[in-house]
């Protein structure tokens, strides 16, 4: 299982970051998977945002609930963290990842498969 986030470098203050984890080796739909958003900011530790399941059923991190959204094209086998109102402290390396089971669905060293992360910026 392979992913890869995909997205802008470079985001201004109050746009929409949206970045896409493009997935090969096992469809987004396969039973039981359940692919999550992480981030790290700077000098910080991971964390956990939020994720879609097989299902399609969606969780959010309660701090980060109003502001993210994940969706998915089951089509292109891909799914997709949008995060409105962005501010500078949204500045991180973003990860996609995957596990097999919802049990530590927010905790990053459960995750079976995880992409290389991809660094956005928030800055005008």
């Amino acid at each position: 299982v392979q992913l890869q986030e995909m997205g802008p470098g470079l985001v201004k203050p109050s746009q929409t970051l949206s970045l896409t984890c493009t997935v090969s080796g096992v469809s987004i739909e396969t039973n039981y998977y359940f692919w999550s958003w992480f981030r790290q900011p700077p000098g910080k530790g991971l964390e956990w945002m939020g994720a879609i399941a097989y299902s399609g059923s969606t969780y959010y991190s309660p701090s980060l609930k109003s502001r993210t959204s994940i969706s998915r094209d089951t089509s292109k086998n891909q799914f997709t963290l949008q995060l409105i109102s962005v501010t500078p402290e949204d500045t991180a390396a973003y990860y996609c990842a995957t596990k097999k089971a919802p049990r530590g669905i927010s905790t990053w060293n459960s995750y079976d498969y995880r992409g290389q992360g991809t660094q956005v910026t928030v800055s005008s």
